[in-house]
């Protein structure tokens, strides 16, 4: 018992101070992807609270944070202006429906954890895993220039003189103090100290610069004050519950899963590479489904997991749950009792942070193994980085899986080769190597000179593997070919369940497939499980 509360405590120290850190940075993404949605700060921040929470605490990847992120909040924007178009002005319609969605999306993300679908994210390659860090990092870098504008005259316009270079040193401060830091000592978070720094500079030097507070009152925004989360009965008040409803909040719903899902899954995968620990992807479904359903009823906009914060955690120092809750739980203590503190940090600070993330997050190695990859890696990666930017993250990995998947295809419907000897009894032997489906089809039917064969023919599929049905129906019609041309023709060394499925399509295949081989190859690639048991009880 002592030595399972001593691991649980060992990084106590570095997991509060990753989370207060985290905190500060949660708090100007929430309230930006709340204007983006075109929903009020709180929503934002209260969803930044309740799903970080639930997810540390249930998730199946300690250390990552999450809460709302850009990625959810554009698909938000249309369906939060059709929610209030079918509702009477100023009844912000929009909301309860975007509640009423985001509860959905939950329920969808914890079938999906129900149904064991997160391992499907080990399918992704590596080059769309590389591709969507480096979009990623581009979006961050782009979400951050908008700190480098100003409202004059009622328009947004980029700063200039003073202000602009001001801005830049504080930026670069802040960096300078986050690069720094850990030359001299590691026992101080450089991110927070970095924070902590320039927060004191600006209010001691009463700099003009602008700060969480502005940023919050310049989208609209009264402040960060605010009580609990309230759970929402106006939705069941407002929503009606019908097939007209699901029909306009289902597509949003499925959308908002699959982009929330697949941004935690690959977020969940690059944490793992960084820490060199694994996490559970099913159990992370689950959570951030559970998270939805409880922040849709509770009032928040939705989220899933945050790249850009589980960094800084991660290189902050939080690696267990603890880091993750003390940021979820601190952000509702700003809102509660410490909003006007906070909203005196200046946006520089948590810009230069963000600045240091993009850095951190970029793949940079991917320059330097442009040459070195295939032609085709190297389309997939620069596409899944260019439709993370233009589109998002959800287009962007179905994009790079589907081209992996064709250009994988393809490679493999090219190595099907076929051997022919001829045995002294006069009978011609096919000997068939490759994968066998549906790509090779072509080429494996092209191998055969059914006409001018000689009256007993042999196909020997030691070294092939028959992976679908479209190979079997490839198998099928050759078998036909041969015996309306009136010759003989026998299977060897299928594998068990192709000749399973063959014995099933037709009863003949019973007469047409031997099942007496003696080629210990054969007898390896059939049964690997009793071979590799065989050889563990052989090594004992």
């Amino acid at each position: 018992m002592t030595d399972f509360i001593r691991k649980r405590v060992a990084n106590a120290k570095d997991d509060i101070l990753s989370g207060l850190t985290v905190a500060l940075a949660l708090v100007p993404e929430a309230v930006a992807f709340a204007f983006v949605a075109g929903v009020d700060p709180l929503v934002g921040l209260y969803a930044a609270f309740m799903i970080g929470l639930i997810t540390s605490v249930f998730g199946g990847r300690p250390g990552m944070i999450s809460g709302a992120t850009g990625a959810l909040a554009v698909v938000m924007v249309s369906l939060v202006a059709e929610g209030n178009a079918m509702g009477a002005e100023g009844e912000n319609l929009g909301l309860y429906y975007l509640f009423v969605t985001v509860i959905l999306m939950g329920i969808i993300q914890m079938l999906a954890g129900v149904f064991k679908l997160g391992k499907f994210v080990r399918l992704i390659p590596h080059p769309v895993m590389m591709g969507f860090v480096n979009g990623l990092a581009i979006v961050i870098f782009l979400s951050q220039l908008g700190m480098f504008t100003e409202i004059v005259n009622g328009e947004q316009v980029w700063m200039t003189g003073n202000k602009l270079w001001l801005m830049i040193g504080l930026v670069a401060l802040t960096m300078g103090i986050m690069y720094g830091l850990p030359k001299l000592t590691k026992k101080l978070p450089e991110a927070l100290m970095a924070i902590l720094v320039v927060s004191a500079i600006v209010i001691l030097g009463n700099l003009d610069v602008a700060t969480v507070g502005s940023f919050i009152k310049e989208g609209g925004g009264e402040g960060l004050k605010g009580g609990l989360p309230q759970f929402q009965f106006a939705i069941f008040e407002k929503i009606p519950f019908n097939m007209e409803t699901l029909r306009f909040i289902g597509p949003y719903a499925l959308i908002l899963a699959a982009i929330g899902l697949i941004e935690s899954l690959m977020t969940l995968n690059l944490i793992d590479e960084l820490t060199e620990t694994r996490g559970n992807a099913n159990r992370e479904c689950m959570a951030q489904g559970g998270a939805n359903i409880i922040t849709g009823l509770f009032g928040g906009m939705g989220g899933c997991a945050m790249i850009g914060q589980s960094i800084i955690n991660i290189k902050s120092g939080g690696r267990t749950r603890l880091s993750g809750i003390v940021a979820a739980v601190t952000l509702l203590m700003f809102i509660l009792f410490a909003s006007g503190l906070i909203e005196q940090v200046p946006i520089a600070a948590l810009v230069g942070v963000m600045f240091m993330v993009v850095i951190g997050t970029f793949a940079w190695s991917s320059f330097r193994i442009m040459n070195k990859i295939p032609l085709s890696d190297l389309i997939v990666l620069i596409l899944v980085s260019g439709l993370t930017v233009v589109f998002d993250l959800a287009i962007a990995v179905f994009a790079g899986v589907i081209i992996s998947a064709l250009v994988f295809a393809w490679e493999n419907a090219k190595r099907i080769r076929a051997r022919k000897r001829m045995k002294d009894d006069g009978t011609k032997v096919y000997e068939i190597w490759g994968p066998l489906f549906f790509g090779s089809i072509s080429a494996f039917n092209e191998k055969f000179d059914v006409k001018n064969d000689p009256a007993n023919v042999e196909i020997d599929f030691v070294e092939s593997r028959v992976s679908d049905h479209s190979a079997l129906e490839a198998i099928f019609n050759l078998v036909n070919k041969y015996e309306a041309a009136g010759k003989s023709i026998k299977l060897k060394h299928l594998s068990e369940d192709c000749k399973m499925l063959l014995y099933k399509a037709s009863p003949k295949f019973r007469e047409v497939i031997v099942e007496d081989v003696d080629d210990p190859r054969y007898h390896l690639a059939a049964n690997p499980e009793k071979f590799t048991k065989s050889l563990s009880e052989y090594s004992l």
